[in-house]
């Protein structure tokens, strides 16, 4: 346990070291933070370890009375492509230290420190709010967020746009159906593989899937969207407080133009998130200007800025390794691969992209 001294004048220590407590002490401080998301959540340590062999480095910071004020969770990514990473969260969107703001210093200081020590290309923050911290800050991704009637699936219909109203009829008509359940992993599984061959990027495995089910079997949805019994566009939410996020999701590109099942994807997972109370529909990150971006914001989504906060040993900014992946991996390549080379090849790849 290493002590840190506050900011002059504050007059106090911060002792920063590994986690050593329970679960539920770790979860209780998580959910009363700001800034805090489910992938913060404990459980996300036996997520990483089960998928993709990676350990994680818990950080804790107590006070001069031994109270827990600060929690920063790492996940160690390390591959010979790519190098040594620390992020939190990698593969995900969120994560960062939480707590107070001598906590939050200490933590990002201590993690720095052992960053240097141990020559991490990257060290890698990834928050959902504004953070006293002196990392350089990447402001180029955003979540977009929809705001809904809790608890009014029809007034959250009606606050729709007239054209995404009409763009969510146009599966209806054509007969495509929704199907929601744990059941819908495997076809799940299967769109987005297919989705992430066909844009020239190494899916990750599906036993990151399972682990999160099992790990969360009460926060995860499956929803899949079918044409004519096929498995057409399929999408992962994940519930935290009185939010889904969209985490995951993907659709065919031979029913796009045809059937538009993403359309009624998207309107299945938003009208079950009112039903079930929830206040707001999180689309996930995207890059402003993007196609992606255009999508999201058509349905009156609001942008949240996103600060990735980072510290590289070379010349590379936060979210850097997304830009170094892509031209490594030669996505107009990947593309022509068979979908069982790609879906059997591509994890091992993948688990060295924190992207």
């Amino acid at each position: 346990m290493r002590s840190v001294l506050g900011p002059a004048g504050s007059g106090r220590a911060i002792r920063v070291g590994p986690f050593t407590g329970a679960a539920d002490e770790w979860d209780r401080f998580v959910a009363a933070q700001a800034g805090a998301t489910h992938y913060h959540r404990y459980g996300w340590r036996a997520v990483m370890r089960r998928a993709f062999g990676h350990d994680s480095l818990l950080l804790a910071a107590h006070d001069d009375t031994g109270r827990l004020c600060g929690v920063l969770p790492l996940v160690r990514v390390k591959s010979v492509l790519f190098g040594h990473h620390l992020v939190s969260m990698p593969f995900l969107n969120y994560g960062g230290p939480l707590g107070d703001a001598d906590a939050v210093r200490a933590l990002v200081d201590d993690a720095s420190r052992q960053a240097r020590a141990q020559r991490v290309r990257q060290l890698e923050l990834r928050s959902r709010i504004e953070l006293p911290l002196d990392l350089e800050c990447s402001l180029e991704k955003v979540t977009m967020v929809l705001d809904l009637a809790a608890g009014d699936p029809h007034a959250t219909w009606q606050a729709l746009p007239s054209a995404i109203r009409n763009g969510i009829r146009k599966p209806l008509k054509r007969g495509v159906s929704m199907r929601f359940g744990r059941d819908q992993l495997v076809p799940f599984f299967q769109v987005f593989s297919h989705n992430m061959r066909d844009l020239g990027t190494p899916a990750h495995p599906r036993a990151l899937f399972e682990a999160i089910t099992d790990e969360f079997p009460d926060d995860v949805w499956y929803g899949c969207a079918y044409v004519d019994g096929i498995p057409a566009a399929a999408a992962c939410g994940i519930v935290y407080g009185d939010e889904v996020e969209l985490s995951w999701g993907s659709a065919l590109r031979v029913y796009n133009n045809s059937h538009a099942p993403n359309m009624l994807l998207y309107w299945s997972f938003i009208e079950r998130a009112a039903q079930h109370g929830l206040a707001r529909f999180n689309f996930g990150r995207c890059t402003p200007g993007s196609g992606t971006h255009h999508f999201k914001k058509q349905w009156r989504a609001r942008e949240e800025q996103l600060w990735w906060y980072g510290q590289s040993r070379r010349a590379v900014a936060p979210g850097g390794v997304q830009r170094d992946s892509a031209l490594a991996l030669g996505p107009r390549l990947w593309r022509h691969l068979p979908l069982s080379v790609a879906t059997g090849v591509g994890p091992y790849i993948r688990r060295g992209i924190p992207a």
